[in-house]
């Protein structure tokens, strides 16, 4: 039997994949697809089209720039990289067998995957946004079309996600899912850190959110929707220390664990750095006699540690393109609907009247929930909380409630939401129908 790059080098055809979102993700993205054997990049989108421009040409590629869906058939069949500022023709094309959604917008970035659902093609992820706040619905369609929805392999997520298919096969019982983060200011804004996000070339907002922990809970969420998991405290726990083996002095698992629902968790500032950490439990005496003979490092039992030191990024993601074209699989999809999601926070005092900023603004930071926790008083989920504004005040630290704002609930991105929190819920979570057809509001 071949393996995944001999089944690769043996194609015929290259596998066609089209990426939205030339940021420093596309971009390396971009660049791998290109450098992997059975697959070419036939189509890139990004709202700034001369970093499209940007990337083809560091990479040596002849492209047209095109405005219809026919102008990018006409590119791919002539060989050419089809670029454009409109992600939704790549999504149309009927010639393109797996799109990458990399942008940093949630509601376009569901339409996209969408739309590339609609016109069979396979959708990876790694827009976890987009997937935090619609994957349900896109999973459930996907499987209506017959192709794979997957979030895409080289991030936290999919990373926790192999440790947890590794050790699931070896018989362990899934504990704690776990991210390392090396640093957290929950308090962080776009001011704050620019003196910082400017060393490093990049947007002050985004290093907002990353600093403030509402990307390692939004991480978090989309992993614990994919594994039936759950969070202990809202935001989760995170406890410090200096090296991850830390784990075992800094979490109780016999109080926190159920039995049954996996804990999402992460430490803080441990070594490795950016790595990620799973915990799993076997009673066996016969395997916890064997597993004795290893590093004593790994645990005492029954609870034992597995890591990994690292992700890769862009470097890693065409795995899971390939798995989607050859195999039909998907490595991480919200399979058990929407267990938990992001909700905002007060990073200061805010006034009625006032507009919140959104992820990585100056107003508010995410937390982790688990829904059923939620429901009886819905929290403003982080992601969609740009533009606004307040109907009375928040103190600092205070959770935003959806009745909190002025919002219309039939806007898209909450009557989508609302849909999506449906999907495969339990009875006591009140299930919102759409007003109209769901493919038709996304596309």
């Amino acid at each position: 039997m071949m393996n995944l790059k001999q089944r690769l080098m043996s194609l015929d055809k290259d596998i066609r994949v089209a990426v939205i979102g030339i940021g420093s993700m596309g971009k390396g993205l971009v660049y791998q697809i290109h450098a992997t054997p059975g697959m070419s990049p036939v189509a890139i989108a990004d709202i700034h089209i001369k970093r499209a421009i940007d990337c083809a040409r560091w990479l040596q590629l002849e492209y047209d720039i095109v405005d219809t869906v026919a102008d990018l058939n006409y590119a791919i069949q002539r060989g050419r990289l089809a670029i454009t500022d409109n992600g939704e023709l790549l999504a149309s094309s009927n010639l393109v067998h797996v799109m990458i959604e990399s942008s940093n917008a949630v509601l376009q970035g569901a339409v996209h995957a969408m739309r590339a659902i609609s016109n069979h093609q396979h959708v990876v992820m790694m827009n976890f946004e987009a997937d935090l706040m619609y994957g349900p619905l896109l999973l459930r369609a996907a499987q209506d079309e017959g192709v794979v929805y997957t979030c895409a392999d080289g991030d936290k997520p999919t990373a926790i996600k192999k440790l947890v298919d590794e050790i699931k096969l070896c018989g362990f019982d899934l504990v704690m899912a776990g991210n390392i983060k090396n640093f957290q200011d929950r308090y962080s804004t776009p001011d704050k850190i620019a003196f910082e996000a400017d060393m490093r070339g990049l947007d002050h907002s985004m290093c907002s959110y990353f600093a403030d922990g509402t990307k390692l809970c939004v991480e978090m969420a989309v992993l614990a929707n994919a594994i039936n998991g759950r969070t202990a405290v809202p935001g989760m726990i995170g406890q410090r220390g200096c090296s991850i083996h830390d784990v075992f002095k800094q979490y109780d698992f016999d109080k926190l664990w159920d039995g049954k629902r996996p804990l999402v968790d992460y430490m803080l500032g441990v070594e490795p750095k950016g790595g990620v950490f799973v915990i799993g439990h076997t009673n066996d005496k016969f395997q916890q006699a064997t597993l004795g003979w290893f590093p004593p490092d790994i645990g005492p039992g029954p609870y034992y540690l597995f890591y990994r030191p690292y992700y890769l990024g862009h470097i890693e993601a065409m795995q899971c393109v390939a798995e989607a074209y050859l195999e039909n699989t998907a490595r991480l999809q919200p399979a058990h609907g929407m267990k938990t999601n992001v909700f905002a926070y007060a990073k200061h005092d805010l006034k009625k009247g006032d507009v919140l900023d959104g992820k990585g603004g100056s107003h508010c930071y995410g937390l982790i929930e688990n829904m059923e926790d939620n429901m009886s008083s819905p929290g403003l989920p982080v992601l969609i909380s740009n533009n606004l504004k307040l109907k009375r005040d928040i103190a600092k630290d205070e959770r935003i409630r959806l009745e909190d704002v002025e919002y219309d609930p039939n806007e898209k991105s909450f009557s989508l939401y609302f849909e999506a929190c449906g999907i495969y819920a339990p009875e006591n979570i009140k299930r919102q129908e759409p007003a109209i057809d769901v493919t038709y509001q996304f596309v």
